[in-house]
């Protein structure tokens, strides 16, 4: 187990990784919990609450979405957070700046705080009735983006927030990375987690760092710290490798991994198809007689195969994992394949109802 087990183990993950993306939708386990599952067979929910929470060891943040991030690697977001203090994004236009200093004083004054919290009544009312959202709820987010305010703990998807300085025991955050070394950071995280890597799995929803990042790859190049791989069926697409890792030997891990959606192994589409021949479809948003895998179906990887999707439900009221639908993809077969996907089930089935 490369990541031990443990509270520690989760820490371990999340700096491998890089991130571990965070999602609402409760159709199975949580996404964070899924993703951490699959690569720790021991992880328990509680790892990641103390991960968060005692040993403040990762924290939430956006990367291409809401994540969990090593608290590490925080001086590669502080310079986002700056730059929506300057400039906050126009989604908050809406959000004064008294809402937002009203909010810090209370946390101030009274410690960590949920949404609900907060009476609204001492914030200002919301302009459209259709406006759903708290002014509380918006300010939050705000300070959140901004950094002034951290999540120091969650319960489902109910945030604790946090004065961030207070949380971290920080006199002063630590300083911005200059963008040369974000840029490091990120090809270093995508070479640690890809092992093979394009621009586009390097920058994935972040189009504009590639210039940089391509200029750095180019240096590394010169200096054969990177090598050029040409991948069979891919030949235009330019691709990049460590020059150890052409003079390993791998072989798969006979294992069976019920893939989340938000897995990072599956995010990426593109490349998902091209290293194992299988699109995924997300269909939780699609039309019921339009989706082909099912509302949401989980990629099923076996050693080193895509070999079905299957589309799961937790029955929580009475501890069932319901089989919505079973699609064989790839090369999979139920005479090869059946018996282990099965037996993953039940442990996966454990886990959704521990």
């Amino acid at each position: 187990m490369p990541f031990g087990d443990g509270a520690e183990a989760t820490r371990r993950a999340v700096e491998h990784l890089g991130y571990v993306q965070i999602d609402t939708i409760n159709v199975i386990e949580r996404c964070h919990h899924h993703i951490l599952y699959t690569r720790i067979p021991a992880y328990e929910r509680a790892h990641l609450q103390r991960a968060q929470s005692v040993d403040k060891s990762v924290f939430e943040y956006w990367t291409h979405a809401l994540s969990y991030v090593p608290t590490r690697d925080m001086r590669f977001f502080t310079g986002a957070m700056k730059r929506y203090r300057l400039s906050p994004s126009p989604w908050f236009g809406s959000v004064a700046q008294k809402d937002v200093r009203r909010v810090l004083e209370l946390i101030k004054t009274n410690g960590p705080l949920t949404i609900r919290d907060i009476d609204d009544e001492v914030l200002v009312d919301k302009v459209h009735p259709w406006a759903s959202r708290k002014p509380s709820k918006r300010a939050l987010q705000l300070a959140f983006y901004t950094g002034r305010v951290t999540i120091s703990a969650r319960t489902g998807m109910l945030k604790t927030y946090e004065l961030t300085d207070r949380h971290f025991g920080w006199e002063t955050p630590p300083k911005p990375a200059p963008e040369r070394d974000i840029a490091a950071y990120l090809l270093d995280r995508a070479l640690r987690t890809q092992g093979i890597v394009s621009l586009d799995s390097i920058c994935h929803l972040d189009a504009p760092r590639k210039p940089a990042i391509r200029r750095l790859i180019e240096a590394k190049v010169r200096r054969k710290e990177l090598l050029p791989i040409a991948l069979a069926g891919a030949e235009k697409i330019e691709h990049w490798a460590l020059p150890e890792i052409l003079d390993e030997i791998f072989e798969p891990a006979s294992a069976v991994h019920l893939l989340s959606p938000f897995d990072p192994l599956v995010i990426q589409r593109k490349r998902l198809k091209l290293f194992f021949g299988y699109e995924h479809r997300f269909e939780a948003y699609v039309p019921k007689e339009k989706r082909v895998f099912g509302y949401f179906a989980l990629p099923v990887l076996v050693d080193d195969e895509i070999v079905a999707a299957i589309d799961l439900k937790t029955d929580r009221q009475n501890g069932k994992l319901l089989m919505q639908k079973w699609t064989w993809v790839g090369r999979g077969t139920p005479r090869r394949h059946k018996r282990r996907i099965e037996e993953e089930l039940d442990r996966f089935e454990r886990f959704q109802l521990g």
